[in-house]
């Protein structure tokens, strides 16, 4: 009876140091994997692999100007005007009721036609700016070009781009009315260097009459996002587009932004001129 009773022991006494033994090697293999396995759920790629956001810098006034673009940044001979004169710039072309018996859709497509037209008499094709805001004008010859950088920190400028990028399905062309007379009005896309983290190009041509002779205006416009700031280009006049320059504004202008938003100082001259 003693025997057994003494082997039994050592049995059991043996087991429990085994049982022992593998519940400490797998407590010590489990430190080695993901410790979200401790609770029963894995993490998934994305989650471990989730990048730190960077700060944002905030556009201040006197950034805006800095990066406003300069003469040297757009090609051809244009002239920089004083910035009052470039703030009264508005083009009576653009003045008109659009006829909403133009759209398959009236109610939708002619407000959005409408929106366009008002937004490029009053130079606000973001809307209006809730930030920081500068802006510059140069003209050649009979063109005018009209650069912009503001902020819309308190509102969503991808919304305006979004908007414009539907611009030339809807008003494609269109009529709109001004004092009895009749403007034809057509928008195509235009293509823009793959700057900022979206863009949109149009060109907007208006068939009309000014001091009673026949007319063109042809404008090139162009909007580049870059966090909640932005920079606008409208360009062109009667002698037809100037959708180069644009580019070059374009180009040019977003990595101006780009730096003032970073602390560094824009570049005095420009890097590159095609």
């Amino acid at each position: 009876m003693t025997r057994r009773t003494s082997r039994l022991a050592r049995v059991l006494s043996s087991a429990l140091a085994a049982g022992a033994l593998l519940t400490t090697a797998a407590c010590s293999d489990n430190g080695d994997k993901d410790e979200s396995r401790d609770s029963g759920v894995t993490a998934s790629p994305a989650a471990r692999k989730q990048p730190t956001p960077s700060p944002t810098a905030t556009l201040t006034e006197a950034g805006a100007q800095t990066a406003l673009i300069t003469a040297a940044d757009i090609e051809d001979d244009w002239t920089q005007v004083k910035d009052t004169e470039a703030e009264n710039w508005h083009d009576s072309l653009l003045i008109g009721t659009v006829d909403v018996s133009d759209f398959l859709t009236a109610k939708a497509d002619a407000a959005d036609c409408q929106r366009l037209m008002d937004s490029l008499y009053h130079d606000d094709l973001l809307g209006k700016p809730s930030g920081a805001n500068a802006l510059r004008g140069f003209t050649q010859d009979d063109s005018r070009l009209l650069y912009q950088v503001a902020s819309y920190d308190r509102s969503d400028p991808q919304d305006s781009l979004n908007w414009m990028a539907k611009l030339p399905d809807e008003c494609d062309q269109f009529t709109m009315t001004e004092g009895g007379e009749e403007r034809t009005v057509q928008v195509i896309e235009t293509s823009l260097p793959n700057v900022g983290d979206a863009r949109q190009g149009l060109r907007v041509t208006v068939q009309g009459t000014t001091d009673g002779e026949e007319a063109t205006l042809t404008l090139d416009v162009a909007a580049v996002r870059v966090g909640n700031d932005a920079i606008t280009v409208t360009a062109g006049g009667l002698d037809g587009n100037e959708h180069d320059s644009v580019e070059q504004a374009v180009k040019l202008g977003t990595q101006r932004l780009k730096d003032v938003l970073a602390g560094k100082s824009p570049a005095a001259t420009p890097s590159e001129i095609e």
